[in-house]
């Protein structure tokens, strides 16, 4: 539900803050004083064009933010797509705000988040439908056709089931292809996977053996180099009285015995010691090393093989023969995953082929008693819209919901993931006219109202809350708009209806009625928003009904038609 619309500089509303409530909203003004406007500005703040003329004069930026409060079961979908991008409703409100500069730049932000043009027209469209004007609006999309079908004929539910049917059975279509693919070449990929496996199997590899084997073989290979590096440390440690560990003996005693004489060289002889007795293990420790090291230079050639037969297996099957060897293990599950794909660990053929028969027949089965409970759901679907549609106004007009068979010679061409069939309304508008698609509607009134008959019927499956109808009461007057005007009001009960109207037998059945008034200062035009009730909106109904707002009968006249729909 739209809770408020703020708006500034925008064509030639300076600024306006405007609070929405529940129910049936009448937007009422003369001819223009900035009623579509308003529309405008709410469509420019849900992801319509952004242009400069939107603009106002002398002015370098238009702002227009709204505030929609969500409803956690109905807009179920509107907190799913806010999760999805990691945005969150503040007490289950959400803020949309978007600009645009005379640089041409503009922007857009959800709850905070800047988001694109795209982002923001998709999440609006499970907040709000604008009638009248080509934009926002649901069930002007074929697809959504069948979606508001479905819901009016209770199959969501069914027709969740039957996607999921379908799905599977495409997806062992698609493994059968994949095994009937050319049986040679998939020979050749399973003899060439088995290949692979039985190598890398049997060359019984171990995690990161690759490193560990170049560290010994560098290591034997040096064996000259590093043998002569070892001795020259020890001789260096320990060569007569010229070593270092000698002359650490003899500071040692040295120190000692100045540490007799003065205490306070104590921590400085025990230093000397630790020192000492660190080097001198040092030295064990290289000498270790020394005893142990061996020129082998038959294992040095074991130790070539093996990393040999490493890096002729990293070139067949992995990256490089400097990847890791990990990839090569990556290789061989792929390689197992492939062959059981491939039918090469049991796969039965026969048996997929029968599974498949299977599901083509559950599919079609299916998809003929979905399509069966459609057609019976469209007949009365098109009987009542088309009565609403003789109260409107719309004398003669016919709708149709257009199923047809989807193309083709078997199960799989004739059926979908939704079913088998195609659906589309089509609307006469006018007696004798040709059924067309309800985007060929040429009128901004008519489309309205078959929109409104629609919305109506679908009040209670549709989950966009707020509907705004522009130009509903083109061409109409009298009966025909009382009847529309109670239209609305019902509509009301369950969704947030705006609707533009000159006509105040439309106007005297809304909850609130919102008056747009033009006026000329310094030299500039700026058309202000204001809430009207009480004798201000019996005023207005009279400005409406006359364009007389002093004439006791005109005032008396408003009085009784708002009295009137007041009580229905």
């Amino acid at each position: 539900m739209l809770e408020e619309l703020s708006i500034k500089d925008f064509a030639i509303i300076e600024f306006e803050n405007i609070e929405f409530s529940k129910g049936f909203t009448v937007l009422s003004g003369e001819t223009g004083a900035g009623k579509s406007i308003l529309i405008g500005a709410l469509s420019f703040l849900l992801g319509g064009k952004a242009e400069l003329s939107q603009i106002r004069a002398g002015c370098h930026e238009a702002n227009v933010s709204g505030t929609f409060l969500l409803n956690e079961t109905k807009d179920a979908e509107a907190f799913g797509w806010l999760s999805e991008h990691g945005i969150e409703a503040e007490n289950a409100r959400i803020l949309i705000r978007r600009y645009i500069r005379d640089t041409g730049k503009s922007a857009a932000w959800i709850g905070g988040v800047p988001v694109t043009r795209a982002d923001l027209s998709e999440f609006s469209s499970f907040l709000l439908d604008i009638h009248g004007q080509h934009e926002h609006q649901s069930l002007l999309k074929v697809p959504e056709h069948r979606k508001f079908l479905d819901a009016r004929a209770g199959l969501v539910s069914e027709v969740e089931s039957f996607s999921r049917l379908f799905a599977s059975l495409v997806e062992k279509r698609r493994l059968l292809d994949k095994m009937n693919s050319s049986d040679a070449e998939r020979l050749r990929t399973i003899d060439m996977y088995t290949y692979a496996v039985q190598e890398i199997t049997e060359a019984k590899l171990l995690p990161c053996e690759d490193e560990t084997l170049e560290a010994e073989e560098s290591r034997l290979a040096s064996y000259e180099r590093l043998f002569s590096d070892i001795e020259e440390v020890k001789s260096s440690f320990d060569s007569g009285d010229g070593g270092v560990i000698p002359l650490l003996k003899k500071s040692m005693r040295a120190s000692q015995n100045a540490s007799s004489l003065d205490k306070t060289l104590s921590p400085l002889e025990s230093r000397l010691e630790s020192a000492f007795y660190e080097i001198s293990d040092i030295f064990q420790e290289f000498d270790s090393y020394s005893q142990k090291l061996v020129y082998d230079p038959e294992h040095l050639s074991e130790v070539q093989e093996r990393l040999s037969l490493i890096y002729t297996l990293k070139k067949k099957y992995a990256s490089s023969q400097n990847a890791p060897l990990s990839e090569v293990f990556d290789y061989l599950e792929n390689a197992k995953a492939a062959l059981e794909r491939l039918g090469a660990n049991g796969t039965n053929k026969e048996a997929l082929q029968s599974d498949i028969k299977t599901l083509e027949r559950q599919v079609y089965v299916a998809a003929k008693s979905i399509s069966e409970k459609r057609k019976a759901s469209a007949t009365t679907l098109s009987r009542e819209v088309e009565s609403i549609l003789q109260n409107l106004g719309m004398k003669g007009a016919r709708f149709s919901v257009n199923i047809v068979e989807k193309p083709g010679n078997d199960v799989e061409q004739k059926c979908g993931p939704y079913g088998m069939d195609t659906i589309e309304f089509l609307i006469g508008a006018n007696v004798g006219s040709q059924l067309l698609p309800l985007a060929k509607i040429a009128s901004g009134g008519e489309l309205s109202r078959v929109m409104l008959a629609l919305k109506t019927i679908f009040a209670e499956n549709d989950p966009v809350e707020t509907l705004i109808f522009d130009e509903i009461d083109t061409g109409i007057g009298g009966e025909i708009a009382v009847s529309l005007g109670r239209h609305l009001k019902n509509l009301a009960k369950s969704k947030q209806i705006f609707c533009i109207t000159h006509l105040a037998s439309i106007a005297v059945f809304a909850d609130n009625q919102i008056r747009i008034k033009k006026a000329v200062s310094d030299g500039k035009t700026a058309s202000s928003v204001r809430q009207v009730s009480g004798e201000e909106r019996v005023q207005e109904i009279a400005r409406m009904l006359s364009g007389d707002v002093e004439s006791v009968e005109s005032l008396e006249h408003a009085r009784s038609m708002l009295e009137k729909a007041a009580a229905l």
